[in-house]
């Protein structure tokens, strides 16, 4: 207490006046603070009081306009359920109204058929029919005016579309055969080697007929010297063998030295050659018609038709011609070009292999076909173009006619006309020739022979016998290319005149 004390005695004694001026002016200040906080804290309660009051006033008005709004709400309900049992009072009338009308409706509509129940039965009576046999003898009378007038309207109908469709198809043909450009062609049977000179004769030939003899023996192939000067013949049915016979004998003649051991090797190499000539001669031609897509088989296989021809025209040149016409007839048409195009262009392939297999080139080019892949409208196509099988696609059709336009054309083919109509009036005479035919009709260039027969000589059983005599006759006498249908037909008929 005393060491406080001492302190602040010293410091009075030291300055008394600074001492008491501070203190006044602190506490001056201290309750000029609080003055204003009271002022404030007084300020804040009375603003808060009257934030209250409004808010209390607020709360009481929009209470009170709410239980107006509640008021007015419960005011239209009620008056919207007066309505309702209004409209339901209204609906109950209405139900009992239409429940009379209904029950008036079932007692009228029993009335009626009362009514017409004892109509039915009046007329029945009256007519002597029932309404049963009435109504289908109306029926068959309808019907049979009905099916009189279809039948009418059907042949209006078929014979303008057949002159409608006979001039387009002129138009179409005209047009592809007058757009379709191709060159005339002139090929030999056989072969020809031009010599140097008429002392290569005699080498060829050999001692004793040596080389002659080795060269037949190794290629198969008929070697014909004769007195035409400088030249020599090769002769053989299978082109593709004369071929390599032909480039074996010029390479032997441009090298002189011939003797069979010579032969031989010149001839192994001739064969390579032409086979690669004749898958390079396939390409091209598959290429030209846009084809890609070709078993290699099938490839070499056309390449072969490259040295076959028919009536003079080249088979593979042909088949291009064809192809480019199908595509014609298809843009013509309206048909899918390239269905079209790949039938005509693949429709003789089989030609290449008649002379290995049996049968005619259309049945043999189709299983070739269809070994390889080739979908069965191709196929369809190929064995259908001589109507050896009945067409049933309209492929099978633009085939047929792409194959008419090549082979019809001016110069396509070498045959001449007499011998073409000797051939075809030598079939009609030998079935004439037969007991019981009437007539007989050679078709489809010689491949199709329809004979009629009379059916009160030739029964059914006879009818066999004398289609497989003809065809057996035609084997024996004739010589013609592929195969022909022969085709018995024996016909009835009743005929009567109406006076």
């Amino acid at each position: 207490m005393n060491r406080l004390a001492v302190p602040v005695h010293q410091a009075a004694e030291t300055s008394p006046m600074v001492l008491g001026l501070d203190v006044t002016e602190l506490l001056l200040a201290v309750l000029a603070v609080v003055v204003v906080i009271a002022a404030v804290g007084f300020g804040v309660v009375l603003l808060g009081r009257q934030r209250a009051s409004k808010r209390e006033h607020d709360l009481h008005r929009d209470l009170q306009e709410q239980r107006q709004d509640i008021e007015r709400r419960e005011h239209r309900l009620s008056e919207r359920e007066d309505r309702l049992d209004a409209d339901l009072r209204h609906l109950e009338d209405r139900v009992a109204e239409l429940a009379a009308v209904d029950t008036d409706l079932e007692t009228r509509r029993a009335e009626l058929l009362d009514i017409e129940e004892e109509r039915r039965l009046t007329l029945e009576r009256l007519a002597g029919l029932t309404a049963e046999d009435a109504r289908r003898q109306l029926v068959e009378s309808i019907e049979a005016d009905a099916k009189r007038t279809a039948a009418i309207l059907a042949r209006d109908i078929e014979k303008h579309a057949q002159e409608e469709a006979d001039e387009r198809a002129k138009r179409v043909l005209a047009t592809v055969i007058q757009r379709l450009a191709s060159e005339q062609t002139s090929e030999s049977v056989v072969s020809i080697v031009h010599l140097p000179g008429d002392d290569m004769k005699g080498r060829i030939i050999g001692r004793e007929g040596r080389n002659i003899r080795s060269f037949e023996q190794i290629t198969g192939v008929n070697l014909i010297i004769d007195d035409t000067p400088e030249a020599v013949l090769l002769s053989c049915f299978d082109p593709v063998r004369r071929e390599m016979a032909r480039l074996t004998l010029e390479e032997l003649v441009a090298d002189g030295r011939i003797h069979p051991t010579r032969i031989e090797e010149v001839h192994e190499r001739s064969c390579l050659e032409v086979q690669r000539l004749c898958v390079r001669a396939g390409e091209d031609a598959a290429f030209e018609m846009g084809i890609t897509d070709l078993h290699p088989e099938l490839v070499a296989t056309l390449g072969k038709l490259k040295y076959r021809t028919s009536y003079g025209q080249n088979v593979l040149k042909h088949l291009v011609e064809s192809g480019h016409a199908a595509g014609l007839l298809a843009d013509e048409l309206g048909l899918d070009r390239t269905t079209c195009v790949r039938g005509a262009f693949l429709h003789d392939i089989g030609k290449a292999l008649t002379h290995e297999v049996e049968g005619s080139h259309a049945i043999v080019g189709a299983e070739l076909a269809r070994t390889h892949g080739e979908s069965e409208d191709i196929v369809h196509a190929i064995e259908a173009h001589h109507n050896e099988v009945e067409p049933r696609t309209v492929e099978a059709v633009i085939t047929q006619a792409a194959d008419a336009i090549s082979g019809g054309r001016p110069g396509a083919r070498r045959e001449s006309l007499e011998a073409y109509v000797e051939r075809l009036h030598r079939l009609e005479e030998i079935a004439l020739g037969k007991p019981g035919v009437e007539k007989v009709f050679a078709m489809q260039a010689g491949r199709d022979v329809r004979v009629m027969v009379l059916p009160d000589v030739v029964d059914d059983i006879a009818a066999q016998v004398l289609a497989r005599d003809i065809a057996k006759q035609f084997e024996e006498e004739l010589t013609y290319p592929g195969q022909i249908k022969v085709t018995v037909i024996r016909e009835s008929r009743a005929t009567e005149v109406a006076r």
